[in-house]
């Protein structure tokens, strides 16, 4: 037996959550439906469980688009000062932890139950555990099939996220439908990613896990200024994330390993004693001790001159890194790529092919770096979704 709605939302997490809010509260019967036993999976896992839910800083410029563009409207119209506005409505302590990064001071399940509460009062109506059959259009009519009930709805919301993370839920079915009905993908892949060492870098390295040091990545005209850790596969931390989403296979990422120090200063300084020992204690001085005496040893120069000290020095700040790969969806934060950018209304993120067909979140072809910024996508594009069903 087929039960109508105005509105009809495929997936319950930032940006779904966010679109049914706001198609509520304009009035619009709303349903709701996530795969998954319960709502909002990914926020819970998020920030170590307490939800990096924005970031203060954000801009244009923290996002990675074909079309980098794109997002400049959504994010104007609803900005980190309007999801702070409600979190602080509920009364929900929070803190800023490192670049404007906000995060709960308690749980993540406090944005959940904020947004659940959120989604009640604008009567919008909830179903977990929804398996979607098959997802037709008749006319101006989509129909949605789920075990033995079908939904249909003037208006449909793809709110399904990306591949990552597939032990929490994740799957394709956000880009199945998008190819179904004609739009183009650009190619996904691992985003916020640990990346693992070629086979010479892993014998030379892979022993070191668990050591971590400041560091900037670069790649592709982007630099991070973070820690980096060594892993038992390759690299991973903050730094290397951030440059994961910009990296493309074969090609290599440049680390600076002692961001403006100069770590050979004393030894060139000394007329006398320059030797493996000396530099030993001058890399010490500002590497982890493991980590020093693995490069020494593997940088050793041919001769103590200035000349040959210098090749040491550019060396620690030009650390040439050809990755082996990434570590996958299951260690990606983010899937980057997606629906194609130029297939969506950047103030409504509705189809331009298919009327009534809109596509919100980490689906969509744009990617926020590290730091909250993929929450405030999903929120913005949410909001301008919910505005415009």
């Amino acid at each position: 037996m087929a039960q109508k709605f105005d509105v009809a939302i495929l997936g319950a997490g930032a940006a779904g959550l966010m679109c049914a809010i706001e198609a509520g509260k304009r009035s619009r019967r709303v349903i709701l439906l996530e795969r998954a036993d319960r709502i909002g999976k990914k926020i819970l896992i998020s920030g170590g469980g307490r939800c990096n839910f924005t970031n203060i800083h954000c801009s244009p410029e923290n996002f990675l688009s074909a079309n980098p563009h794109f997002c400049k409207s959504a994010l104007a119209r609803y900005t980190p000062a309007d999801f702070i506005a409600l979190v602080e409505k509920y009364r929900i302590p929070y803190h800023e932890k490192h670049k404007g990064q906000l995060f709960c001071d308690g749980s993540a399940r406090e944005t959940v139950a904020m947004l659940e509460h959120e989604c009640r009062a604008a009567r919008v109506e909830i179903v977990t555990g929804a398996k979607i059959r098959q997802v037709t259009k008749a006319g101006e009519e989509f129909h949605i099939a789920v075990d033995g009930v079908e939904y249909r709805s003037a208006k449909l919301v793809i709110a399904t996220g990306g591949l990552s993370i597939p032990k929490i839920g994740a799957t394709a079915f956000g880009y199945d439908l998008a190819r179904q009905f004609g739009l183009k993908i650009i190619d996904c892949r691992p985003g916020l990613v640990p990346l693992t060492f070629g086979k010479k870098d892993l014998g030379s390295y892979g022993d070191l896990a668990g050591v971590a040091a400041d560091a900037v990545t670069s790649c592709d005209f982007q630099r991070f200024h973070d820690k980096m850790l060594i892993t038992h596969h390759g690299l991973s931390g903050p730094a290397i994330l951030q440059i994961s989403s910009y990296w493309r296979p074969g090609t290599a990422i440049t680390i600076d390993l002692a961001p403006d120090r100069d770590l050979t200063a004393t030894v060139r300084s000394m007329t006398g004693g320059r030797d493996v020992a000396a530099a030993r204690h001058a890399f010490r001085a500002v590497l982890p001790q493991r980590f020093a005496d693995r490069w020494v040893e593997m940088h050793l120069p041919k001769d103590w001159t200035n000349l040959s000290l210098a090749e040491l020095e550019h060396g620690v700040h030009h650390w040439q890194v050809i990755p082996g790969g990434t570590e996958g969806y299951e260690k990606a934060e983010v899937t980057a790529g997606g629906v194609d950018t130029n297939e969506l209304s950047a103030q409504t993120m509705e189809s331009r092919k298919v009327p009534g067909l809109f596509f919100i979140g980490e689906v969509v072809d744009v990617t926020g770096q590290l730091g909250g910024f993929n929450f405030q996508w999903a929120w913005a594009s949410g909001y301008c979704a919910g505005q415009a069903v």
